[in-house]
């Protein structure tokens, strides 16, 4: 099945994860297991053998355990389990594949262990929660919950379950979008990538890249235009997305595509318009030059045509 080569996303992508278990309230917040050290990308180098997270049926019984499925049902249906903080249709698996167990879709036990950790996108040390409410301000185009909310306990809950056993402050394989090395022979065609996303992506995403949703849940999440994630989330630069879809797309059949194909393709799913960044305040050039000053950002450059960033999501 040729489709989900884009997928992202992102967000970012496809629900390609269980269906969310039921919500449930309560729990305090668990206790993270001391580091051995700063846990920082940059703080080691050492990368840890492949790392298996514990299955679902394992998940305690009582208020803990409660936490833990009230954040699954957050990450797999976002919208209805966090509606106050979204602005977008995704969910946080369309980007973190298989409720965020999937190696090389940015899994949740490649990152709580690499927490706390300096973050160039706002000059500072981030908490673990931290990483999450900018998710939600920037994939999910809506507002960061409050860091003691229910809704980043139950996600920090399920973060937390699903990495135990796993080294603190110690990259694991799998983690994160494999981007190590990850080149185009060429640089990135939109054209090209047109070609790709028509033959390989289309038809679960659809033509016009919104997606297809069943019931009003995604099945296929939108990859540009007002549903998808906005000009401040990490799927829109090139590198992160073309990783992303190489590891991934088509779904369950990642490594189909070729290098140059998957770098294509990216940069025909970003060279689309969606949801401004939240960062803006009217000047295209100038936000650009802040927060977007890299080669693997399209947004206030102009491809095929149009200036990325100057007109609202469709």
């Amino acid at each position: 099945m040729k489709s989900l080569t884009m997928a992202l996303l992102c967000a970012c992508l496809l629900a390609a994860c269980s269906h969310p278990a039921a919500e449930v309230s309560g729990a305090a917040k668990p206790e993270r297991a001391p580091a051995t050290g700063v846990a920082s990308a940059a703080a080691s180098k050492e990368t840890a053998p492949a790392f298996a997270p514990p299955a679902e049926s394992d998940i305690p019984a009582g208020p803990l355990g409660d936490a833990i499925r009230r954040g699954r049902a957050i990450f797999t249906d976002t919208s209805k389990y966090a509606p106050d903080y979204v602005g977008n249709t995704l969910n946080c698996s369309n980007c973190h594949l298989d409720a965020g167990r999937l190696a090389n879709a940015a899994p949740l036990w490649g990152a709580w262990g690499m927490y706390p950790q300096y973050r160039s996108k706002n000059g500072r040390v981030n908490s673990f929660g931290e990483r999450l409410q900018g998710c939600f301000r920037y994939s999910m185009n809506g507002k960061p919950p409050p860091l003691d909310s229910d809704v980043i306990v139950a996600l920090e809950s399920y973060a937390w379950w699903m990495s135990k056993g796993a080294p603190n402050g110690v990259k694991l394989a799998g983690a994160g979008y494999p981007k190590q090395g990850f080149k185009p022979p060429q640089p990135p065609d939109y054209a090209r990538g047109a070609a790709v996303y028509a033959k390989d992506c289309a038809l679960c995403h659809g033509a016009d890249g919104q997606g297809q949703q069943v019931a009003g849940r995604n099945v296929f999440p939108p990859l540009w235009g007002a549903q998808s994630f906005n000009w401040g989330a990490g799927m829109q630069q090139l590198d992160n997305a073309a990783a992303f879809i190489k590891a991934n797309m088509p779904l369950s059949r990642g490594g189909m595509l070729s290098d140059q194909d998957a770098w294509d393709v990216a940069m025909y799913m970003d060279a689309h318009e969606r949801p401004q960044d939240p960062r803006y305040h009217g000047d295209l050039a100038a936000t650009r030059a802040k927060y977007h000053d890299t080669p693997m950002s399209l947004y206030g450059t102009t491809v095929n045509g149009h200036l990325l960033g100057s007109e609202p999501a469709r």
